[in-house]
C-alpha cells in the first residue's frame, strides 16, 4: 500500500517553506510515496514541484494541484495543469475541475475555523447526482485544527449518505507537519493512486497529532494563510491594468 500527502502548501501561498525545501523534506524525512502541492489558488507551486522532482530523480511522485475557493468553501483540485477561477459556485468549479482532467476532493468539510464546505452543500450535491457536478473523494484525515475537529463527524455522515472515497492529507503549512495525515492506497504511483480513487478504495488515515512547530509560528502561519487568497486576488487584478 501506497502513502500520499494531498494537501500541501508552499510560500507560493501561505506555506513557510519553498518548493526546494519542501520537496528535500519528503525525500529524506518521510516515507511518502505521492504528494500533491495545493497551493491557494495558484497551480504554480504544484508545477514547479514536479518538474524539479522528475529533474532530481526523487523516489517519489508530485500530482500539481491547487486549493480553490468557492462561494461555498475550499475545494482541492488534483491532476490540474492550469490556475482555475476562484469565487464560483461550488458546482461550476467542479466542472471546470472535470473538464480540466482534475480530481475534486472536499478538504476539511464542515470545519467553521477556515472556509469549507458544509453539510447542505454535500447533501445537494448528492441529491442532484449530476455527472461531472460533484467531489471525487472528501478528506477525513486532516490533522490540522480546522480538520481534526469535525472531521469524526464528516466521517460518520460520509459512511452514512455520501459515499465518497476517503482522502488524507496533513494541510502542512510547516515542513514538520508533512505526512501527518495521508491518503493510503493500493500501488505506489500517482496514476495508481488516481485508480484508487476513481474504485473507493483509499483510505484516509491521520498521526495521533502535529508537534514539533512553535507557537508563535503557528500562530503566524494561520494569520498567513487567512489572507492567502486575498493577496491573491490583489495581485490578479493588478495584472488587469
Amino acid at each position: 500500500m501506497g502513502k500520499a500527502d494531498l494537501h500541501l502548501h508552499t510560500r507560493v501561498s501561505d506555506g513557510f517553506a519553498s518548493v526546494e525545501q519542501l520537496l528535500e523534506w519528503v525525500e529524506h524525512c518521510t516515507d511518502l510515496d505521492v504528494i500533491a502541492v495545493t497551493d491557494h489558488e495558484d497551480v504554480r507551486g504544484g508545477l514547479q514541484a514536479r518538474e524539479l522532482a522528475a529533474k532530481r530523480g526523487y523516489r517519489f511522485e508530485v500530482v500539481p494541484g491547487a486549493e480553490v475557493t468557492t462561494l461555498q468553501g475550499h475545494v482541492l483540485a488534483l491532476f490540474i495543469e492550469r490556475d482555475l477561477p476562484s469565487f464560483r459556485g461550488v458546482e461550476s468549479t467542479l466542472a471546470m475541475i472535470h473538464d480540466a482532467g482534475g480530481l475534486a476532493v472536499a478538504p476539511h468539510p464542515l470545519s467553521w475555523l477556515t472556509r469549507s464546505v458544509g453539510e447542505r452543500t454535500l447533501d445537494a450535491l448528492r441529491e442532484r447526482g449530476e455527472a461531472g457536478v460533484g467531489f471525487d473523494a472528501i478528506e477525513l484525515a486532516n490533522p490540522s485544527p480546522a480538520g481534526r475537529r469535525t472531521g469524526p463527524k464528516a466521517a460518520r455522515l460520509n459512511a452514512e449518505r455520501w459515499g465518497l472515497p476517503a482522502a488524507g492529507g496533513s494541510d502542512a503549512h510547516h515542513l514538520e507537519h508533512i505526512g501527518a495525515g495521508w491518503t493510503e492506497f493500493p500501488g505506489r504511483t500517482s496514476e495508481e493512486l488516481r485508480l484508487a480513487i476513481g474504485a473507493g478504495t483509499t483510505r484516509a488515515v491521520m498521526s495521533a497529532g502535529i508537534a514539533g512547530v512553535p507557537p508563535a509560528r503557528l500562530a503566524l502561519g494561520l494569520a498567513w494563510g487567512y489572507t492567502a487568497t486575498p493577496r491573491k486576488v490583489v495581485r490578479m487584478l493588478g495584472g488587469l491594468r
